[in-house]
């Protein structure tokens, strides 16, 4: 049940993923010659670029409010064998499988993932404002610009097996590249069509990369030894959503 190859849906939007990055690629090395010079692009594209990173750190610093999957209290017994209560850190479950999800600064317990996305949103928008309000130009690192950015929404995707500070670094290198694709792309086609369809592959990527968090969430609660009301849940969703195919195939 936690293999990715019995949740279709998921392996639908990895392979959307994967085929909206070669696109961005094809962009990158064949950039397509239909320079537009309409003034409201740069601030167009910005504009919306720029809300998704809003909409993006609201989430990441309220995500009880965007989710109750995080959102509970649990009883379970540890290896001593005694009863023990865990609270939810970082927003996720005080629980020994779910330490690689965190960070720890001094007394306080931050989530790797969203701590890494609200500092490359944070970041991204300083580069929307200067690149696509400010009348910055990086063509002569356009090229190399967008190649980086490839790289970095490839490392956000799969991030999934590294922990602590990398997964952080992961994270925030998953928005910047998503900006630097944006950014770097539109020097070189400069289309509004093009910049229209990078910014709705980064929103499919944002989307596939929470899916495959739910996902990691669901296979961790899933193996544990240990029930709880967080785990139990998780799995009636993912039975659910599994029941819910099957049911679409056998019509």
């Amino acid at each position: 049940m936690s293999s990715i190859r019995h949740d279709p849906i998921l392996i639908f939007a990895i392979s959307v993923s994967i085929f909206e990055i070669f696109i961005v690629l094809t962009f990158v090395f064949n950039p397509p010659l239909t320079y537009e010079n309409f003034f409201w692009r740069k601030p167009l594209a910005g504009s919306v670029f720029s809300l998704i990173c809003v909409l993006g750190i609201f989430a990441a610093l309220f995500p009880k409010q965007c989710s109750d999957i995080f959102h509970f209290r649990r009883e379970d017994r540890d290896f001593a064998s005694h009863t023990v209560y865990a609270t939810s850190k970082g927003h996720h479950p005080n629980c020994k499988e779910f330490l690689a999800h965190v960070i720890q600064i001094k007394s306080h317990t931050l989530c790797a993932a969203c701590t890494g996305l609200i500092l490359g949103a944070l970041m991204a928008l300083a580069g929307t404002t200067f690149c696509f309000f400010a009348g910055w130009s990086i063509r002569e690192m356009s090229f190399l610009a967008a190649l980086i950015g490839v790289v970095g929404v490839i490392l956000g995707l799969f991030q999934l097996k590294f922990k602590g500070l990398v997964r952080l670094i992961l994270n925030t290198f998953f928005v910047l590249g998503a900006f630097l694709i944006l950014v770097g792309i539109d020097e070189l086609a400069q289309s509004l069509i093009v910049d229209l369809f990078l910014i709705s592959s980064i929103v499919f990527w944002i989307s596939t990369r929470i899916m495959l968090s739910q996902w990691d969430h669901w296979r961790i609660c899933n193996n544990c030894k240990f029930p709880c009301e967080a785990g139990e849940q998780r799995k009636v969703g993912l039975d659910s959503a599994a029941q819910s195919v099957k049911d679409a195939d056998n019509n």
